[in-house]
């Protein structure tokens, strides 16, 4: 049995990575404020505020054998690294593929990044700036590795991303659904579970350097049509132009008016990643359609057409349509 400690573990990345690590028999501490949800059963919590300067006290000294941290402020990834880092063998920090500098192409692990952020605090427009500076704070320890991410998925997401045009599919019956006309554009999705599965398996292992974790390449076409398959869809749907729905305020991504996964061309490199790295490292990946089915049950599990943080509401998907055809 492994001592991990998993500095965060009480949201959706950290309590898979805490739950999987139960699940093998290590002994596992979470170290969380404890407001995004409860640990999963079998992990210690030791509730901190990061933020304060002796956040650590309760988990120093202890001689770690693996300390995983998800976060995504420099200020508090510093203090963490300044507090253990010489008590842990091993340190993962899981990042993101946005801190590329240029997103638009295919994307290795040597691709140029963004300027790290110099402050403590990244705001949600300096998330990639932030994660460099993430980075950087690991990178002088014996025995790190970086996990830069793409688009994460599965059952759990609070994003409400990947489960939009599943969900909306299964709600939708016979009536028409819009859908982003970018078909061909690239995509990667990974499933949460096997993310951690893996992250947990390369503390194990020892792994280290920087590594891609991404899905197997796709296109958002695919996806879309995988996702009306698991949902049972044979209605319309209706294409809209990137052109029109800018004119109409919708938004790429995320936000709750928007269509997700149509990404802006400058951030097409986000479905280009390059997993060669991964795969050497161990990395095993689902279907993407047993990833969607898991979503779709989960999607049902807090209902269908309840409010959401990405995707258009289902009036104001309608009045689209109705426009777009008129």
């Amino acid at each position: 049995m492994s001592t991990v400690l998993v500095l965060g573990g009480t949201s959706w990345v950290g309590g898979q990575i805490a739950r999987d690590a139960i699940a093998r028999g290590h002994d596992v501490t979470c170290l969380a404020r404890g407001e995004s949800g409860d640990v999963p059963t079998g992990a210690t919590l030791v509730r901190a505020d990061r933020s304060d300067p002796q956040a650590y006290d309760e988990v120093r000294g202890r001689g770690w054998d693996s300390v995983i941290d998800v976060s995504r402020q420099p200020g508090q990834v510093r203090s963490a690294v300044s507090a253990l880092g010489s008590d842990a063998t091993h340190w993962t920090l899981v990042s993101t593929g946005s801190v590329y500098a240029d997103q638009s192409g295919p994307l290795t692990e040597e691709s140029p990044v963004l300027e790290p952020l110099d402050g403590e605090v990244a705001e949600p427009e300096q998330y990639g700036e932030g994660k460099v500076a993430c980075e950087q704070a690991v990178r002088h320890l014996r025995r790190h590795l970086i996990v830069r991410v793409g688009l994460i998925g599965g059952p759990g997401d609070r994003s409400d991303r990947l489960g939009h045009y599943a969900a909306r599919f299964a709600l939708a019956g016979d009536e028409p659904v819009l859908v982003p006309a970018v078909a061909d554009q690239p995509m990667q999705v990974i499933d949460v579970r096997d993310l951690a599965t893996w992250i947990v398996t390369c503390a194990e292992t020892g792994a280290t350097g920087t590594v891609h974790a991404a899905g197997e390449r796709t296109t958002v076409g695919e996806l879309v049509a995988l996702s009306a398959e698991v949902a049972g869809f044979m209605g319309d749907q209706v294409l809209a132009s990137e052109a029109w729905l800018r004119e109409h305020d919708v938004e790429e991504w995320m936000g709750p008016r928007s269509l997700p996964l149509w990404l802006p061309a400058s951030h097409h490199g986000m479905g280009l990643m390059d997993d060669t790295r991964a795969l050497a490292y161990g990395l095993e990946r689902r279907p993407l359609s047993e990833t969607l089915r898991a979503t779709l049950e989960d999607e049902r599990a807090r209902g269908l057409d309840r409010e959401r943080r990405a995707g258009l509401s289902r009036p104001a998907e309608l009045e689209l349509i109705a426009e777009l055809r008129a």
